[in-house]
């Protein structure tokens, strides 16, 4: 199930994606309108500034904005910050790899075949589905 840190997440990135000025929001307009608590949303918007997604700006005027157009920032990319691993088991995870205790043959495995299926499919739709593709902008 996909996390509500990741759900808002994604809600806070398209509001800014939808941003016409692409100016400054402060965390403030983003909680309210996208009814996110403020203070869980300062620490997801803090890890998508971290890693490079977000910018920030102190002060009058200030508050967070998009790094990168809304089509360059591939869901991906927002599903490993906010989520971590796309795959369901370590042993088909491609960045986060690790041999199953309890498998002494991955290639035997029934359940590491059919979970590479699901990550395949799943990496298809993320790769190919921009903020851009969210938001319609």
């Amino acid at each position: 199930m996909l996390s509500k840190k990741t759900k808002y997440g994604i809600k806070a990135l398209t509001y800014l994606a939808k941003q016409e000025n692409k100016r400054p929001v402060q965390i403030a307009t983003i909680s309210k309108s996208e009814n996110i608590s403020l203070k869980f949303l300062e620490s997801i918007l803090l890890t998508l500034r971290k890693n490079g997604i977000l910018g920030s700006k102190k002060g009058k005027g200030g508050g967070y904005y998009l790094l990168k157009e809304p089509s360059e920032i591939q869901m991906t990319s927002i599903m490993r910050i906010l989520e971590g691993p796309i795959s369901m088991v370590p042993c088909v995870s491609l960045n986060f790899y690790e041999k199953c205790d309890d498998c002494p043959d991955e290639n035997a495995c029934a359940v590491h075949n059919l979970m590479t299926k699901v990550r395949d499919n799943t990496l298809e739709i993320f790769r190919n589905t921009s903020l851009a593709d969210l938001c319609k902008c």
